[in-house]
């Protein structure tokens, strides 16, 4: 059931993006894939954090963006403030969600607003539909394939684990270093069109461990391959015929259900293919929908520059983890410099 709960999500999403004809539309395709993937049943928490998340994001970014983008060193402390915020609610547990969906549309909005032609009224607007019409495409998922009740609950009593404040903070310094630096990166080099190389940054950024983050960059490569491969079979087998809009959402719908099917099964395979997912939909509904020119330059600059980017980010947090863990130590501990 969960298989046809992610698939039905997200080709719902798609098509109502192409009903209403919104930009950014791989937003609503993929916002139910975060609320659901991990959640068996209807869990309230997590769609008022992407409502808060988007909400709040947004409404930050327009304020940093509307009185501080004339004053450089005034705009580098607010977005500096904006980031703690974001990687303070990341690295706890409670608040990961929203401080993960704030760090992702936030830093993709604060370089994308520095650009003229860039609107951020339409891009906000967009996004606060998106997270709308996720919540009835989830309810109305969760109805129609309903989750069979297990037969024993389990114990939940003792799942609270000590709170580690130096693993914390080193954390929340970890994610506030590399995102600063992905904004400096991004502010400088005219980067406008790689708004999938910055959004790959933050996932790799998102477990916040030096481990968690390397072991991401390898599967999120290898899904952003699958998903740019299976992209292009689609580019391929429509040809001509991708202006018409039932075809492009069937060819999508059949592609989203084998990858659905591993999204259900948790663990590295799930993370395989969310990457796969995200790299399948954003040129898809970027470039190729109805109307518009083909994808395959899309999918091809997609991939190289996410390739390019998970490398660069994967050093830039192996270097800044070994700078941290000998600055921020736990009481009586050493490192020996063999």
């Amino acid at each position: 059931m969960k298989t046809m709960r992610l698939w039905f999500g997200c080709v719902t999403g798609l098509a109502i993006t192409m009903t209403f004809g919104w930009p950014y539309g791989f937003y609503a395709a993929l916002f139910p894939i975060i609320i659901m993937r991990n959640a068996d049943h209807l869990h309230w928490n997590d769609y008022y954090q992407l409502m808060a998340g988007i909400i709040l994001t947004t409404v930050e970014v327009s304020f940093i963006n509307g009185f501080f983008q004339s004053s450089p060193l005034l705009l580098t402390v607010a977005v500096g403030l904006f980031f703690l915020e974001k990687c303070v609610a990341m690295s706890n547990k409670n608040s990961s969600l929203f401080g993960f969906i704030g760090l992702l549309v936030g830093s993709i909005a604060l370089n994308l607003a520095s650009y003229s032609n860039f609107d951020l009224v339409n891009f906000s607007i967009t996004l606060w539909c998106s997270a709308i019409v996720t919540i009835p495409i989830c309810i109305l998922a969760y109805s129609l394939f309903p989750e069979p009740q297990p037969a024993t609950k389990t114990d939940e009593t003792n799942n609270e684990q000590r709170y580690d404040h130096i693993g914390m903070i080193r954390r929340t310094a970890l994610g506030w270093i590399i995102a600063m630096l992905a904004f400096f990166v991004f502010q400088f080099g005219d980067f406008n069109d790689s708004l999938s190389a910055q959004a790959s940054v933050i996932i790799i950024l998102a477990p916040m461990t030096l481990i968690g983050s390397l072991a991401t960059a390898k599967i999120h490569i290898a899904g952003t391959l699958i998903g740019c491969l299976a992209g292009l079979i689609i580019q391929i087998g429509l040809y001509s015929w991708s202006d018409n809009c039932i075809l492009f959402i069937m060819a999508y719908a059949i592609a989203a259900g084998f990858l659905c099917s591993w999204l259900s099964l948790g663990t590295i395979k799930s993370s395989l293919a969310f990457s796969a997912m995200t790299a399948l939909t954003i040129p898809l509904t970027m470039s190729l929908i109805p109307g518009k020119k083909d994808a395959v330059f899309a999918i091809f600059y997609r991939f190289s520059s996410i390739f390019i980017a998970v490398i660069l980010t994967s050093i830039a947090i192996w270097i800044v983890h070994h700078f941290l863990v000998r600055v921020i130590k736990y009481p009586n501990e050493h490192f020996s410099h063999s």
